[in-house]
């Protein structure tokens, strides 16, 4: 029987290191075995960006989060890869958004990644950019971003045949 779905007040906050033992937890419930990254990883790409890294709480319990940093267009993040700051960066890359099954459909995602569309606009930032995995493409192009050719296409084949490196314009 599917769990009954909570869709009482969210609030969105940056993420806090005491979060990544729950981060986890959801990132288990939506990802396959070969996508997940170790908590140590998580913690350390908090510390490089600490303020692109967001969790959505229902009460006290999260049950989404993105984690993206200031990148350049093109590059891909490797799985299990560090956050790397980059000299005068164009693009911010979502490395991970993940939605708790039990929240599928709120609009969770979408919150998070407009939220940090803001953010991104407001630095003047060009770009935002992401790897698509386990057929979330679709998804993707609902929120703007498109196929693109990624200057490092090798880091494609660690998360799956169906990876696709995504763009979105964040400048008109």
């Amino acid at each position: 029987m599917p769990a009954e779905r909570d869709d009482g007040p969210v609030s969105l906050r940056p993420m806090q290191p005491a979060d990544v033992p729950a981060v986890m937890a959801v990132q288990a419930a939506c990802y396959g075995e070969h996508l997940l990254e170790p908590a140590g990883v998580l913690h350390d790409r908090l510390v490089a960006a600490a303020d692109t890294c967001w969790v959505a709480l229902r009460g006290d319990r999260v049950c989404a989060y993105l984690a993206a940093y200031r990148s350049r267009l093109g590059a891909v993040t490797a799985l299990n890869g560090p956050f790397k700051p980059v000299p005068s960066p164009d693009t911010l890359y979502l490395h991970d958004l993940a939605v708790h099954p039990d929240a599928h459909g709120s609009g969770l995602g979408g919150r998070l990644v407009d939220g940090l569309m803001v953010l991104a606009r407001r630095e003047g930032l060009r770009w935002s950019a992401l790897v698509a995995v386990q057929g979330a493409t679709s998804f993707w192009r609902r929120h703007g971003y498109e196929p693109h050719a990624p200057a490092q296409p090798e880091r494609l084949g660690a998360y799956g045949g169906d990876a696709h490196y995504m763009v979105r314009p964040l400048v008109a």
